[in-house]
Parts: structure tokens; sequence; C-alpha cells
């Protein structure tokens, strides 16, 4: 009996440390994000941090649709790979990229 108790504290204390993290809609306002890497894209400024695009507005940022044509260095954590026309491409949370040298661009598909 105690063995039983003890194996079901241990099941729900592991349930309770999972995380499940969701990309925020676009328009949903922050107020910190948390090491961005700012890109500027035709003339407007995006912060990009843990896979989440956001441009500044005054001191918040906005959640905002991935620039089309801005190429990063590394992929976000939990991306997958995808075949498209025989293509090897990247999905993450509905953004699609392709390997480039040097990185990886944001494409519309």
């Amino acid at each position: 009996m105690i063995v039983m108790v003890l194996i079901g504290t241990m099941i729900s204390v592991n349930a309770q440390r999972k995380v499940v993290k969701v990309y925020p809609k676009h328009g949903t306002v922050v107020t910190t994000v948390h090491n961005p890497k700012v890109i500027v894209h035709k003339g407007a400024k995006f912060h990009f941090a843990n896979g989440v695009w956001y441009k500044a507005r005054g001191k918040k940022y906005v959640v905002c649709v991935a620039p089309i044509g801005v190429t990063i260095r590394h992929l976000p954590r939990g991306y997958k790979v995808v075949r498209v026309n025989g293509r090897k491409m990247y999905k993450y949370k509905g953004i699609w990229y392709q390997k480039k040298r040097g990185g990886y661009l944001i494409v519309n598909v």
C-alpha cells in the first residue's frame, strides 16, 4: 500500500512539472521579451525571441506575423522537418523556414 502511495505521488509530481508552450496569438501584447534578437527588414524593426516575432509599440511588444524573406541563424527549439514537393523544409508553429547559406530563410508555403 505504501509503495502505491509513493508511486502515485511521484507520478503527480512529474505531471506538475510538464510545461506546455503555446505560440501566442498575433496581436497579443506583452510587456517584456527576454533576450530578443533585433532584426530590421524593409525598414521595420522586429524582435525575435524563443521562436516568436514581435514589433515594439511604445514600451510594450505585440506578437506579429513572421517577416517573409528574413534569414535567421538558428531554428527555434521544437521545429519539425517537413518535405514539400521533394524539398526539405522546416516548420515551427506555422512559420516555414528553408535552409540557406548562413541560416534559415522565412518563406511562404
